[in-house]
């Protein structure tokens, strides 16, 4: 009867039920490039310690070179019924070249196999995914430079607080970006460990040299101890939780432009390629992209509380359960990549209506504070008697139906005779704004100076 290449004590077919639930190769065909890349160098280190002859190792790189193309070009259909991508072309590979072929699984065993596959799955995607952050973050400083001195009002509890300017909400942003980079080429470097070479769960008897396989695929060593390794999913947690994060800050930033663009606030408007139309409402601009966002953020934390739940009670080393491990991160992967590309576009292409924003300023009393703080600095009241005075003199504007910005002098005098004639100016949203100088502040030259230092970050990125 015929076998699978991995079944050699199972002498009864395989329940039908049994191959359905741990068939992998219909979502880990994904790995193909990074199995075949992991193969060619250990095909190559094989070699190298004279483990396998160099006619062997030529035939293995030649067929596993023909298979990358058969799988690329569509010759070779991953969609068989072999338990997984590794089983897949390894088949493949020992109908192209014979006992080579079955000669390439020397010394590993599908565990440390999987793990590298997976880990260089998940490196190369924690770059491709900090690039885009890169991006996002150098279209974020270009409006916030562009809008500088584009005063909206700055809010606590989804209420009017205080003027700051557009640029200065958008530093905002491109700092908590600035951070998720920062996380992934963190988790880069401290996952940059070779598996392969560490079989099933305790090495190997082969004379294998790990860190030949290391420098030809990138990696700064092998790994320490391989129980560990093959037992580790920690790389994979990591990127779920960068994921989780980053995209908690773009559902953040989502839920302000839904704010922004609806008719109440028309403070920006996102440009036709980024919204839809309704079905049976012809005046309709919906913005769906950032509602999208805002609700793949669910989708992604829900595969990182189901990776943790997986791994939560697992003993050392390898078990079946870490089948689990690969969907919800090529998912969220997929989902993070399409999520900023998208997001930075629309923000690329939104058109800032200045005019609304600094129209919204003149309500709520954005520059009440300033009395406040002008009756401490100037007239040395204690805070909380001047907080209490400034308190009488918004009630007084509510009366007459003005901002506190609009109060004359003999208005503002009125409620505490010790206001002097500067006030009027200082109570202004504009100088309101540009008063707030201490560094981080909103202040026009303050939010320039943020632009020029993630200007200077960014261009040490490479």
């Amino acid at each position: 009867m015929s076998k699978k290449i991995a079944s050699a004590r199972i002498s009864e077919k395989s329940s039908q039920l049994l191959q359905d639930l741990n068939n992998s190769l219909p979502f880990d065909k994904v790995l193909y490039k990074e199995d075949i890349e992991g193969s060619r160098a250990h095909a190559y280190m094989l070699c190298e310690q004279g483990i396998i002859s160099k006619e062997d190792y030529e035939k293995i790189e030649g067929g596993l070179y023909e298979i990358l193309g058969e799988i690329e070009s569509g010759v070779f259909k991953l969609d068989g019924d072999d338990e997984d991508i590794h089983m897949s072309i390894e088949g493949r590979l020992t109908e192209k070249v014979g006992d080579a072929g079955k000669r390439l699984h020397t010394a590993r065993s599908r565990n440390d196999q999987v793990a590298l596959d997976f880990r260089l799955y998940v490196q190369n995607n924690t770059k491709a995914i900090a690039d885009l952050l890169l991006e996002n973050i150098t279209t974020l400083v270009k409006v916030a430079e562009e809008n500088a001195e584009t005063m909206l009002p700055g809010m606590t509890h989804l209420q009017h607080a205080q003027p700051i300017n557009f640029g200065y909400h958008m530093i905002a942003y491109a700092s908590m970006f600035k951070r998720d980079y920062e996380r992934f080429m963190s988790s880069y470097e401290r996952n940059n460990y070779s598996p392969i070479g560490c079989a099933a769960l305790a090495g190997t008897p082969h004379p294998i040299n790990r860190q030949t396989t290391s420098d030809k695929l990138g990696f700064n060593a092998p790994t320490l101890n391989c129980l560990d390794t093959v037992s580790d999913r920690d790389f994979a947690l990591e990127i779920l939780f960068n994921i989780s994060t980053m995209m908690m800050h773009m559902s953040r930033l989502s839920e302000e432009l839904i704010l922004w663009s609806a008719s109440e606030f028309k403070w920006v408007t996102l440009s036709d390629r980024h919204a839809t139309g309704s079905s049976i409402m012809p005046q309709k601009k919906n913005p769906d992209i950032p509602e999208l966002l805002r609700g793949k953020t669910g989708r992604v934390n829900g595969n990182l509380i189901a990776l943790l739940t997986v791994m939560k009670g697992l003993p050392l080393a390898y078990n079946k359960d870490m089948q689990e491990d690969k969907e919800g991160v090529f998912d969220s992967v997929k989902t993070a990549i399409i999520s900023l590309q998208v997001l930075e576009e629309m923000i690329a292409e939104m058109t800032v209506n200045a005019d609304k924003m600094e129209a919204a300023c003149m309500i709520g009393h954005l520059s009440a504070t300033d009395l406040a703080d002008y009756l401490v600095k100037e007239q040395g009241l204690p805070f909380r008697d001047a907080y209490h005075i400034t308190g009488n003199a918004v009630n007084l504007a509510e009366e007459k139906g003005l901002d506190i910005s609009e109060l004359s002098l003999e208005d503002l005098q009125s409620v505490d005779s010790r206001i002097g004639e500067g006030v009027v100016a200082l109570l202004d949203n504009r100088a309101s704004m540009n008063a707030r100088q201490s560094e981080g502040g909103t202040a026009t030259a303050r939010t320039l100076e943020q632009v020029e230092s993630m200007k200077g970050w960014l261009s040490k990125q490479n």
